[in-house]
């Protein structure tokens, strides 16, 4: 008898294979739905994740702020794994600070979120010295930005400080390219801003912004406009016809789809004057009707991811966000609600925190107020007394 012939090797059988089911492709954001976004410039003094609350009690659904102070320069992390370089007074997030910040953002559905660059930043410099430390500092935004989850992160061009205009938008890009380089920017976009056009400033035209968005076509890149800087750059936006001319001039050159943020400011300074100051909405040489129309306007008005009406002007992710001063309490809140109001739509919230004249003030700002009432109520009742004592 034949002794029967083991095999230890089975045979393969392609049905027996596992196949792990493929992760889905990653939806857009909720906020992306089509609404209007409508946000303002918010402080992340003492803690980031009050940015949030402070946005969603002037009753904004999306925001901008700085991720460290504007007007310095920080030594930054060159690893997202470790803090965070941070804002002003401190020098570091935390991992479970940001943690928070982006659950936080979550639950108030807010969006977009942008971050504006470091005023210092210059990435068009022909000083070897200022560049190079320009460089980094925009690697370090483009950390932090991807580290809290932002959507945008809006830089000024810079100064070409009396370089051809040429030469300074190739290092602009130049620039863009070597902070970016090695870093994986997910969702995160950068937008470059146009400006007023003072001294020798780039991006007060669209061609020049154009030209640097042309040498970047590897970089998740757009433009933000400012209004404020369009009007002192001499753009009539005022006008009815004016705002048309300039509409058509923007989709000639860097394209309507390509305009994410719109810095809804109103100026101080008169048309063509190349002066960048902002005003309140509607207090300024632009002027309430003029903010009507663009908030309005079909070209301008967002759209909900996969559902461009006319990839043309685009729309997915466009925001209206304020950078208007605050010269006394609640101006912020005026201007918010003038946004909403000139849109036409219901704020997305009941405006909530303490109220002062029908106006939102912050609980470290009341204290403020309360001290200072009480001082000057000491000083009366101190000259008062002096007054008395003379005549007697």
């Amino acid at each position: 008898m034949d002794e029967i012939q083991h095999n230890s090797q089975l045979a393969y059988d392609a049905e027996d294979e596992y196949r792990p089911e493929p992760t889905p492709p990653a939806g857009p954001p909720a906020w992306q739905d089509g609404s209007i976004r409508i946000g303002i410039h918010t402080s992340i003094a003492g803690d980031i994740a009050q940015s949030l609350e402070i946005a969603h009690g002037l009753g904004a659904n999306a925001l901008q702020i700085f991720s460290a102070s504007p007007r310095m320069w920080h030594v930054g992390s060159s690893s997202p794994m470790k803090s965070i370089g941070a804002g002003p007074g401190r020098e570091r997030f935390a991992p479970t600070e940001m943690a928070r910040f982006r659950a936080r953002r979550e639950e108030l559905k807010l969006g977009p979120l942008v971050i504006h660059a470091n005023y210092l930043i210059n990435l068009a410099s022909p000083d070897r010295v200022l560049r190079v430390r320009s460089i980094q500092a925009f690697h370090d935004e483009l950390i932090r930005a991807v580290a809290l989850g932002a959507d945008y992160l809006v830089v000024h061009p810079g100064s070409g400080r009396g370089a051809h205009a040429r030469e300074a938008v190739e290092s602009v890009a130049q620039s863009l390219h070597q902070a970016a380089r090695g870093m994986k920017l997910g969702g995160l976009r950068i937008l470059l801003e146009n400006t007023a056009g003072q001294g020798t400033v780039l991006g007060s035209t669209f061609s020049e912004l154009k030209f640097i968005l042309d040498l970047c076509p590897d970089l998740p890149t757009g433009v933000c406009i400012d209004t404020a800087h369009m009007f002192a750059a001499g753009f009539n936006i005022r006008e009815p016809e004016g705002l048309e001319k300039t509409l058509q001039a923007i989709q000639s050159t860097v394209s309507l789809a390509r305009i994410f943020i719109i810095h809804c400011n109103d100026s101080k300074t008169p048309l063509g004057s190349r002066v960048d100051r902002h005003e309140h909405i509607g207090k300024g040489k632009i002027g309430l009707e003029a903010f009507r129309r663009i908030l309005n306007h079909p070209m301008l008005a967002p759209a909900a991811a996969g559902q461009e009406k006319e990839p043309a002007t685009g729309g997915v992710g466009r925001a209206f966000i304020l950078e208007t001063p605050i010269d006394k309490p609640g101006d912020d809140l005026r201007n918010v609600r003038t946004l909403w109001k000139l849109a036409g739509k219901p704020a997305p919230m009941d405006f909530i925190g303490a109220a002062r004249d029908g106006f939102r003030i912050r609980p470290s700002r009341r204290k403020k107020l309360a001290a200072r009432k009480s001082s000057a109520k000491k000083r009366s009742a101190g000259k008062r007394a002096a007054a008395n004592k003379r005549k007697r």
